[in-house]
């Protein structure tokens, strides 16, 4: 269990960087057009309090992930940056999200996986049992049958002298 919350530490940090990044791009494509932060954000018609914690890189003072999404995307087409490159560093954190959900999901696989296999050995053996019983009745059934039509038949010499 300590490895798990290490391992969720690691993501939050990586997202806290990757976002602290696009915020500092950003933040120096702002200031070498000469703008202030509260010209852009009037601009874009966005709460300047909203920008400062983008800048930042200051995920709780942000809204939904979606939101800051669209607004990390209209920020770099207003300030005329690689939008494709920025919105691939955001988009790069949910992909180590969607790593530690994996994780998860695998581990809970397992888990169920183990349970079911801990029931087969009953179940395989009822198989078993129940499939000799079916296979002795079918091989005593064809045994008769193959006998009686055995000592059913004439024989050849018998065929031949009736001639």
């Amino acid at each position: 269990m300590k490895e798990r919350k290490s391992y969720t530490k690691q993501v939050n940090s990586k997202e806290n960087s990757s976002l602290i990044r696009i915020g500092n791009l950003i933040k120096e494509a702002r200031l070498s057009r000469n703008e202030t932060l509260e010209e852009l954000a009037s601009n874009l018609k966005i709460g300047a309090h909203q920008l400062k914690a983008l800048e930042d890189g200051n995920k709780d003072e942000l809204p939904e992930e979606v939101f800051v999404k669209a607004m990390i995307r209209r920020i770099s087409d207003k300030l005329k940056l690689d939008t494709e490159f920025i919105m691939s560093e955001f988009n790069s954190t949910k992909k180590e999200v969607k790593i530690e959900k994996i994780v998860e999901e695998v581990s809970n696989t397992s888990k169920q996986k183990k349970q079911i296999n801990n029931h087969n050995p009953l179940g395989f053996g009822i198989f078993v049992l129940i499939s000799g019983i079916f296979g002795l009745f079918a091989s005593s059934l064809l045994f008769n049958f193959v006998s009686e039509s055995f000592f059913n038949q004439t024989p050849k010499q018998e065929v031949i002298n009736k001639n």
